[in-house]
């Protein structure tokens, strides 16, 4: 009773706070972006609880109970992708003073076509992610509260839709921070308690299978690790959630530090959430992998303390959700609508359909949580809208290369046709994902079409500098 009594104080505090933190919000740049006016250590705080979602905690702890230790290399790619957007990318952030979505750097290389196109994926990975993190939510009240999974949904996605639509991005910071400690000390306590009640590491090798701890682990061969670990280096680089959190500084050192520390902080974390699923098969290798961390949680840890990390893992799972929520509104409002109307939408307007959208896509995520089971799955399915599209024009942008529509059309035409066909047409050969496969089609032939372009205006300057120069000699 008390740990069920600490989790609804959490709850009704975190809907409190993001409520009191979204006080006076009043258009759309304060609802995406908060006004740019948070420092380095508020970026790594609120980025590192963002990705620290359902997917790669519970997620994880399932996948490391199936296949070893392996999954957690593999998600290391995901820790290298910040440290490499904290080095090459966020640097650059300052070219975009105004800008509050992904479809605003699109729009400044490849025009309104590519951010509608941007807008429209940023919609479904957001969703499709979001969906994650909530059918995560409904596991945690099934396993500690007693609650059916789909009210658990219900509850749990309802506090962060009533929040993240009232105050937007500064509601989602302000709980985030909250967030990231609660669910750190509570993640890290449930590892230290469970190391020690198996019997520490003897009690683990003695239950659990040596190739758990193999590079490749159970099952994995080498070109499924390799695709595995691509999949979490390109897939959800430089998406919506993530961009705002670039936003969030009016000065990109800031934004570079943050996204570096986080980056770093990763790495330890997605052990720690992996050894849980270590545990978990220690001490009951026939349950059902999904509930891995939750049934760690519950055998191990003493009463008082058990609901302060059940509190800490609700909050892995909100602090995740509200970020995409807040993303997939944002880019429909900014990077949709606003492009396809005639008229411009006054700022009142778009805030209101802003947060119309906000609940739209909430209760699609809980359609999307019902309907596919697997929470790292979701995940990896939903990247296969993204980067084969998306992040071939849009690093090219940032980084200034000068491309145009026709580039980024002949790109994401290819990455689309290399997915489908390696997906479904061949059915994965070698266990290789398609995305990888859509991305370096994009990639090709993005590069292939802006070499000839610039070769036939080579050519055409060349020609009318040559008539210019006969002209002269007449």
């Amino acid at each position: 009773m008390i740990d069920q009594v600490i989790v609804v104080i959490y709850l009704i505090g975190i809907l409190i706070l993001g409520l009191w933190a979204g006080k006076g919000v009043s258009d759309l740049k304060q609802f995406s972006v908060a006004g740019r006016s948070f420092g380095a250590m508020v970026i790594f705080l609120t980025l590192s609880a963002s990705f620290i979602g359902g997917g790669f905690s519970m997620g994880n702890a399932e996948k490391v109970f199936l296949f070893g230790i392996m999954n957690i290399f593999a998600l290391w790619g995901f820790s290298i992708k910040e440290i490499l957007v904290a080095t090459l990318i966020a640097p650059k952030m300052d070219k975009y003073p105004n800008a509050i979505s992904v479809g605003d750097i699109m729009y400044e290389n490849y025009g309104n076509f590519a951010k509608i196109v941007t807008g429209i994926l940023s919609i479904i990975l957001c969703a499709g992610i979001l969906g994650a993190q909530v059918g995560a939510i409904g596991y945690i009240f099934n396993v500690f509260l007693g609650i059916p999974q789909i009210y658990g949904i219900l509850v749990g996605c309802g506090i962060v839709i009533i929040y993240s639509t009232i105050g937007g991005m500064r509601s989602v910071v302000f709980t985030d921070i909250v967030q990231f400690f609660v669910l750190f000390i509570g993640i890290t306590l449930t590892l230290i308690f469970g190391y020690f009640h198996v019997g520490g590491w003897s009690g683990i090798t003695a239950s659990v299978p040596a190739t758990h701890f193999t590079f490749l682990g159970t099952d994995k061969t080498l070109m499924q690790f390799i695709s595995l670990f691509l999949t979490f280096l390109l897939g959800e680089t430089l998406i919506q959630p993530y961009v705002q959190r670039l936003f969030l500084s009016k000065k990109a050192a800031h934004t570079a530090k943050g996204t570096f520390w986080s980056g770093v902080f990763s790495f330890p974390f997605f052990a720690i959430t992996g050894f849980i699923g270590i545990i978990a098969l220690t001490i009951n290798p026939d349950l059902n992998p999904n509930l891995a961390m939750p049934f760690v949680i519950t055998e191990v840890l003493p009463i008082g303390l058990k609901g302060l990390v059940i509190a800490g893992v609700i909050s892995i799972v909100m602090s995740s959700a509200d970020s995409f929520l807040n993303g997939a509104s944002v880019a429909f409002t900014h990077d949709v609508v606003k492009p396809l109307r005639s008229k411009e939408m006054d700022e009142k307007k778009e805030l209101i359909v802003t947060r119309v959208f906000n609940i739209f896509v909430g209760i699609l995520a809980v359609i999307i949580a019902i309907e596919i089971k697997s929470i790292l799955d979701i995940l990896i399915y939903s990247y296969n809208f993204w980067s084969p599209v998306m992040l071939v024009p849009l690093v090219a942008a940032i980084l200034g290369v000068k491309a145009n529509v026709k580039h980024f059309i002949a790109g994401a035409s290819a990455g689309i046709i290399g997915v489908i066909i390696w997906n479904f047409v061949l059915d994965n050969p070698g266990g290789f994902d398609g995305l990888i496969v859509g991305v370096f089609c994009n990639f090709f032939v993005f590069f292939i079409a802006y070499s000839i372009e610039g070769k036939k205006k080579g050519v055409t300057k060349n020609k009318s500098t040559q008539r210019r120069q006969f002209g002269n000699e007449l």
